[in-house]
Formats: C-alpha cells, structure tokens, sequence
C-alpha cells in the first residue's frame, strides 16, 4: 500500500476535527466581531456578546457542550477517541452526537478518495483543501445560516490559482465561471424577491456558487444547480413530511451547492 493516501487519510481524520470545532467557534466568532462595530444594537447582538465573547479559535479547550468540563487530550483524538467514550462525555456521560465523528469520516474519506487517484502534488493538496473548506461550509450553513466570507472568497481565489495553469479546467473557464456563478444566483435573488415580495437566497450562496464556477468553470453550473436544487428540495420534503421542518421555514441552501460541486469537481477527475 502506498504511504501517500494513508498519510492523506490520517491528515483528514484531523481536518475534520478541526472543521467540527471550527463550525462551532467561527460563527461565534464572526458574532461577536459584529456585535463589537454595533454597540449600540439592542437585542440579539447584545445577547450574542455575552454568551461568545470568552471564544477563538483556540480557546477554552476541547469541552463538553453540556457540562462544559474540559476533556483530555486522548478523549479528542479523532474517531478514535468518540469510540473510546463509548460515544458518551466521560464527566457527565451525556451522549455525545454522531456529528462530530461522521465529520471526521467524512473528511478522511473525501482526502483519501483524492489521494487514490491523483499523485502528490500542489494539485491534490488544493483539491483536498477545497473538500475541507466546503465541508466546513455546509455544516455552519446546515447550524447557523451562514456562510462566512473569509471562506467562500478564499475558496474563489483558489480556484483561479490553481487553475492559472489549467490544473482542473483552463483559466478562461475557471474566470467566467466565477463570473456566471455570481451572476446567476444574483439574478435569481431579484426575480425571486420581486415576485414574492422576500429574499429566497442569501448573498454567500452567490459567493459560493461563484467559487464552484473558479474551481469547475462555467460548463459545469448547470448540473451543480440542478443537482443541489434535486437534493435541497427532496431532503427538506422528507424533513416536512417527518415533521422535522415547519412550513415557511427557512432552509439552508449552501449545503446542497457544496456537495453537488464537490461531486462535479472530482468525478471527472477520479474517473477520467
């Protein structure tokens, strides 16, 4: 067996770590630094400070959501440590939700997947980085609503470098498609808010879809959007059905748009 997709396995079962804990903090994050420029906001800022204000990226340690008693280092290792738990806080043996693991799967699973098909290299390394930044995305969408700046806009640059030499798709592809996926879901903002009087798309949905078009180019926008349209409607119909969901709830898009460009991203790639 080759060490490369070991290693890159190992590496991701870490990444999602990271990305499990960086889901939590960086929404809290991103809060407190906009209820810091708007003091004078009553209400939901003023709230939103007191309860994330002690939160980095690097502090407090490792907790229990619940109990809110530091865990061991050993407790934290990935998938390793959730198993050694017996999936239960070792403080206040409260169950400890599959999230957190099935992320750290996920994570190594679509590294490794990469890793088995494309050599090392500056190519790979990006490739894998983009699963992690879109995963990232859909689980703060999927919680919060939200998808930050700081990581659609990343993830759009990086698709036009790594395709300045045509690593993916070529440059004049990657550039209109960024160009086409902003514009799209912007058009389909304003048709949509001037004839139902509502927004039914946020602006990160347009960032997001943009960077998809940098990374994929522009040919693959119309199968991403069909695809994520299919899964966000069939999985909020099951969600409605099962009384999960209440009728004129908002829901997130940007989780379906990750996967489906994630898909259209490495298909060609692993299978051609």
């Amino acid at each position: 067996m080759e060490l490369w997709p070991v290693l890159v396995y190992i590496a991701g079962l870490i990444a999602g770590s990271v990305i499990s804990c960086l889901a939590c903090r960086l929404p809290m994050m991103l809060h407190l630094e906009a209820a810091t420029e708007a003091d004078n906001l009553p209400g939901l800022l003023s709230k939103q400070r007191r309860w994330c204000t002690y939160v980095s990226l690097f502090s407090p340690r490792a907790h229990c959501r619940f109990c809110l008693r530091a865990m061991a280092f050993y407790h934290t290792i990935p998938l390793l440590g959730w198993l050694w738990l017996h999936r239960r806080c070792h403080h206040c043996q409260r169950r400890i939700g599959w999230r957190y693991s099935l992320t750290e799967l996920t994570a190594a699973v679509s590294s490794g997947w990469v890793a088995l098909h494309c050599p090392p290299g500056i190519t790979a390394i990006a490739l894998i980085l983009c699963g992690w930044v879109l995963l990232l995305l859909a689980l703060i969408d999927l919680e919060c609503m939200l998808l930050p700046d700081n990581l659609t806009l990343s993830l759009l640059w990086l698709g036009l470098l790594i395709n300045l030499n045509g690593a993916v798709v070529s440059l004049h592809d990657a550039v209109v498609g960024a160009l086409s996926g902003y514009l799209a879901l912007w058009m389909v903002y304003w048709i949509f808010k001037i004839i139902r009087g509502k927004e039914g798309l946020g602006y990160g949905d347009f960032k997001l879809f943009a960077a998809l078009g940098a990374w994929c180019g522009w040919q693959s926008l119309p199968r991403i959007m069909l695809c994520a349209a299919l899964l966000g409607v069939s999985v909020h119909l099951l969600f409605y059905l099962f009384g999960k969901r209440k009728q004129g709830q908002l829901l997130p898009f940007g989780p379906w748009l990750a996967l489906s460009g994630w898909w259209f991203l490495i298909t060609p790639i692993t299978t051609g």
